[in-house]
């Protein structure tokens, strides 16, 4: 593959032409890396699937550049979501919405919904914006890694998670550490009200400035993330319990570490928190640790959404 760690502007026009002509592109976004392709092209959509083994019954986001693309893959757009997506948009949320006939299966997973974002990051939107400019609409782009895995959130984590399987046309375009650390939140738009399908770093707290939530959050729509099989390292992981020497453990830096445990990493807050987690994950992983005994933050705020990523890191694909 084509790796380049800084993109020029030259880069990121060739990464986007690879795109159009049906290769993947990783980038970076604010929450974690993205294995990209063209969204109309489902050869490339396949490609995806296979480089991350995940199930095609399982849904992909779209990214796109701005919000005057939402229409191009989603029809009865509520109101609200575009007040929503000018608030939080580029950010760190995935709206859920009635698809077009532009959002085919393939990205779909068979469903009559379609999840779009805008991301907030450099590179993502300069890429986004050149596919724009030789006749993309949207880049679908799951997280780059192996299905049910820990997402990667530095270049290094993506060469070791998906990089091998990759062509040699295929290109990862470099961007630093992702700000965030965990996915978007995911606000299902098909009711009257929206509600939460995954917590993220748009919260519920902040989301309710904005617009009123539905307080049923029952749905049979499968999303990114949905099940009880994501974000899981190598080592099994345990919540809220005291480790034995040589296991690893992962704590705000206010809790001491139990004798004979291995610290994998001291947040300060709950930013930190979510910042270094799946890095936590991974340095354990590397160390050959078989147990990571994590204290779980406070679940308020952005801790709802690092306690939903622990929950189901528990659990083995």
């Amino acid at each position: 593959m084509k790796f380049v760690s800084n993109p020029s502007n030259q880069n990121i026009k060739s990464a986007a032409r690879a795109l159009f002509e049906g290769q993947l592109v990783v980038f970076p976004t604010e929450t974690v890396y993205g294995l990209g392709g063209d969204a109309e092209n489902l050869q490339a959509i396949e490609k995806i699937y296979i480089a991350k083994d995940r199930p095609t019954n399982h849904p992909i986001i779209v990214h796109v550049s701005s919000s005057a693309y939402i229409s191009d893959w989603a029809i009865n757009i509520p109101e609200y979501a575009f007040t929503l997506a000018e608030k939080f948009w580029p950010g760190p949320m995935t709206l859920i919405l009635e698809r077009s006939e532009k959002a085919r299966d393939m990205i779909t997973g068979g469903q009559k919904t379609v999840g779009i974002r805008v991301p907030n990051h450099t590179v993502a939107l300069d890429l986004l914006r050149e596919f724009n400019e030789i006749g993309g609409r949207g880049i679908a782009a799951p997280s780059a890694n192996l299905f049910g895995k820990v997402s990667p959130t530095t270049t290094e984590a993506v060469m070791d998670a998906i990089g091998p399987k990759l062509s040699d046309q295929d290109w990862i375009l470099g961007g630093g550490n992702c700000k965030i650390g965990i996915e978007s939140t995911i606000i299902s738009c098909l009711s009257a009200k929206p509600y939460i399908l995954r917590p993220g770093a748009v919260t519920e707290e902040m989301i309710k400035v904005i617009v009123q939530l539905d307080s049923n959050t029952e749905t049979e729509v499968k999303h990114s993330g949905s099940g009880y099989n994501h974000y899981a390292p190598n080592a099994q992981v345990f919540l809220d319990e005291f480790p034995n020497i040589g296991d690893g453990f992962f704590a705000l830096s206010e809790i001491p570490t139990p004798l004979g445990a291995v610290r994998l990493a001291s947040p300060k807050n709950l930013n930190d928190f979510a910042f270094e987690l799946y890095e936590a994950f991974r340095l354990a992983d590397k160390k050959g640790i078989d147990k990571i005994f994590v204290m779980s933050p406070p679940r308020i705020g952005l801790g709802i959404a690092i306690y939903d990523r622990l929950e189901k890191s528990r659990y083995k694909n």
